[in-house]
């Protein structure tokens, strides 16, 4: 069969429109593909654990060590010089102010009291005697019956007789007193050591004299520890000079987790150490039971002020950006945003934040690291870490600070 020149034209505009759609089709088909698969590719949001801010009334505190002190530390020596007859306690019991701790040999004391009386009695005698013959002279020298020079002398025989009766008595005290220094009484209640001396050794007295015991009260004791210039200024120097709030003090043990007893600042030096930069503050705590001993290690939270509302969070939530601090916020849309931060002391496990949060901000407390500011994320809405309550500590400092404002009061 023979085409015409006429035909042929019209077979390749059909070759042309073939070859065209095929080419369309295949393009159509690839830029589906490349729009699918970036949506099949796309990343989900990232689930990380987002916990509320806690708001409370807090109180700031700052911990220190210390050492516990004695309120009342007494050095047992001999007053008079003698044998040791007796010794009345057991080693590290506990006595009474007023018992009797040694005894000396009082034999050659009461001797000594026995001739003061008499010599007493001697002089006694004289003054009534040289008393009535100055009474007669009186009479005489009115009458003229005597010499001027006689009645002065019995005048002056009176005189010295009473100056006399006064040392006799003086010595007569002065005997009754070493006689009851024989008898070494515990001059406050509390704990004895061990007797350093023991029963038939002579003692001597004087200020070289040898320590017998040591004595220690324990109904109160003492926590020394060294404070900074800025916490001084900022709690301790206010409450000081009466222009500020009473600052609670806790005191807890080397082999406690927390702060137990509560106590009050007693003392603060007259002056800073230079060299250190801090100054000695001394609180005092009761100890009914004994267990707080002199020379054991205290650990010391002072409180500044009345408490404050306070934002807390927990101290992983947290993110350190060179010399700043920040927290990712998420927003009612689950986007994260970038906050810094100012940190303030740590208060039960938990960071406070003296600026850059609010009430009621969510934060990132886990999985921090995953994300970035503007990630949208999956919330897994938890509690905040370490958020245990302190509602106990802070009523107990706020009674604290009642009772002690009442007090003063009551003083004024």
């Amino acid at each position: 069969m023979s085409i015409t020149i006429t035909s042929k034209p019209f077979i390749l505009s059909a070759i042309v429109v073939a070859i065209l759609g095929a080419a369309t089709g295949t393009f159509l088909a690839r830029h589906a593909n490349a729009e699918a698969k970036p949506a099949a590719s796309m990343p989900t949001a990232t689930q990380v654990d987002v916990a509320t801010v806690i708001s409370r009334d807090i109180t700031d505190w700052q911990d220190y060590s210390g050492r516990l002190e004695a309120v009342d530390h007494v050095d047992i020596r001999p007053q008079v010089t003698g044998t040791l007859t007796s010794v009345n306690f057991k080693d590290g019991s506990y006595v009474n102010k007023g018992d009797v701790l040694f005894t000396i040999d009082p034999r050659p004391y009461a001797a000594e009291v026995a001739r003061a009386q008499a010599q007493l009695a001697a002089v006694n005698a004289n003054v009534t005697f040289t008393t009535a013959s100055l009474a007669r002279s009186q009479r005489l020298i009115t009458d003229n019956a005597i010499s001027r020079s006689d009645y002065e002398q019995t005048q002056n025989a009176a005189k010295a007789a009473v100056a006399n009766q006064l040392a006799a008595q003086a010595a007569l005290t002065s005997a009754k007193l070493n006689l009851e220094y024989t008898r070494i009484i515990a001059p406050v209640s509390g704990r004895v050591s061990r007797a350093e001396v023991t029963e038939g050794n002579l003692v001597a007295a004087g200020g070289a004299a040898q320590v017998l015991t040591t004595l220690v009260s324990t109904a109160h004791i003492y926590a020394s520890f060294d404070v900074d210039e800025q916490t001084f200024l900022k709690y301790i120097n206010p409450e000081r000079t009466g222009k500020g709030s009473v600052a609670p003090v806790y005191l807890g043990l080397a082999n406690e987790t927390d702060f137990p007893r509560l106590g009050h600042v007693s003392s603060v030096d007259n002056s800073l150490n230079t060299s250190s930069g801090t100054i000695r503050v001394r609180a005092e705590f009761n100890n009914p039971s004994g267990v707080l001993l002199p020379g054991l290690y205290a650990r010391i939270r002072l409180g500044g002020g009345l408490p404050h509302p306070g934002i807390l969070i927990s101290e992983q939530a947290v993110g350190t950006d060179q010399d700043k601090r920040f927290v990712l916020v998420v927003n009612n849309g689950n986007k994260t945003a970038y906050r810094e931060v100012k940190l303030g002391a740590q208060q039960d496990g938990l960071q406070v934040i003296n600026s850059g949060l609010s009430t009621g901000d969510r934060i990132v407390v886990n999985g921090l690291q995953r994300v970035q500011p503007g990630d949208v994320v999956t919330p897994n809405v938890v509690t905040m870490p370490n958020g245990s309550a302190t509602a106990a500590v802070i009523a107990e400092a706020k009674a604290v600070v009642k009772d002690s404002a009442v007090k003063d009061q009551v003083k004024g």
